[in-house]
Formats: C-alpha cells, sequence, structure tokens
C-alpha cells in the first residue's frame, strides 16, 4: 500500500470539473491522466488540497469556492479598449476570446464583453473566476518523475488541470 499523498509527491489523477448546474465543464477522462508535483502552486489550491492524504485508487468529490478557485470576479478587471487598437481586419465578436500582451510581453487572455462604436469591452478575469466548482477525483498513480516545468509552471488558461492546450 502506497503512502498518502503529500505536498511534493508527484501524482497522476483522473478528474471531472463540474459547475452548479451539474454541466461539466473539463475532464481528464477523454484523455490521458494529468500529472502534477502537489503543492507546486501548479493546479488552483482547492484542487491541490484535495488530494493530499489520498492513495491510487481513491475517489472523492469535492466543492471549491471561488476564493480558492480561480478567484473572486473582480469588476476592476473590466477594462475598455479603443477600437483603433484593434488590429485592422480583425473582426471582433462578443464572447470571443483574445489574447493581450502585458508590458513585459507576457500573454494575458481576454475574453470580448461589449462593443460600442468607439470601444471594446475586455474581461481580464479567468472565465471561471467568481464560480464553485465541483470536481470528481481518483487518484491514478503517486511516486512519479515530475515533469520540466514550461514558463512559471501555472496552467492558468482554461481548467484548473489541463494547462492550455485542452
Amino acid at each position: 500500500m502506497s503512502d498518502p499523498i503529500k505536498a511534493g509527491d508527484t501524482i497522476s489523477v483522473d478528474y471531472t470539473g463540474k459547475f452548479d448546474s451539474g454541466e461539466v465543464f473539463d475532464t481528464s477522462r477523454n484523455r490521458a491522466p494529468l500529472k502534477f508535483t502537489v503543492g507546486a502552486g501548479q493546479l488552483i489550491p482547492g484542487f491541490d488540497a484535495a488530494v493530499i492524504g489520498m492513495q491510487p485508487g481513491d475517489t472523492k468529490t469535492v466543492t471549491i469556492a471561488p476564493e480558492d478557485g480561480y478567484g473572486t470576479h473582480e469588476p476592476e478587471r473590466i477594462i475598455k479598449m479603443p477600437r483603433a487598437g484593434v488590429p485592422e481586419g480583425m473582426e471582433v465578436t462578443v464572447g470571443m476570446a483574445v489574447h493581450l500582451a502585458d508590458q513585459a510581453g507576457n500573454p494575458v487572455p481576454a475574453v470580448v464583453q461589449g462593443l460600442t462604436d468607439e470601444d471594446v469591452v475586455l474581461d481580464l478575469n479567468h472565465p471561471l473566476a467568481g464560480k464553485t466548482l465541483t470536481f470528481d477525483i481518483e487518484i491514478r498513480e503517486t511516486g512519479l518523475e515530475p515533469e520540466q516545468q514550461c514558463g512559471s509552471g501555472s496552467a492558468s488558461c482554461g481548467s484548473c488541470c489541463g494547462g492550455c492546450g485542452s
């Protein structure tokens, strides 16, 4: 029998993430299990904490408040950008995901929230900010070798888990 999972362990899990309505927003079930190092800041804090003490084969359903997920929705992260700043020929529509760059050139994901004749209204909050999330988690393996990290090592553009490519 394996030791219970602790911070610093590299593990793999299968998960399904759902909204309060039961709608699935992400799952590993149709791809490889998610591999990560517990406590390394690769996932949202609530998911990271949920696996502590579990062992291979264990399952758990956990509900994560916004504060332990993607944060609260912050109205100050809704900004207006002059339409003149939109690249020529680019058609912008409400709900469209776009990527801006911060002063250091790092990508900043945003969603077009509104359009006027002069401005584009952008929401810089994470799409899951302010949402209570429920995850069904199954521990697959423990004692794995950590993967090499690229960039900051945090998955920041979609779900808690799969990173930017999912």
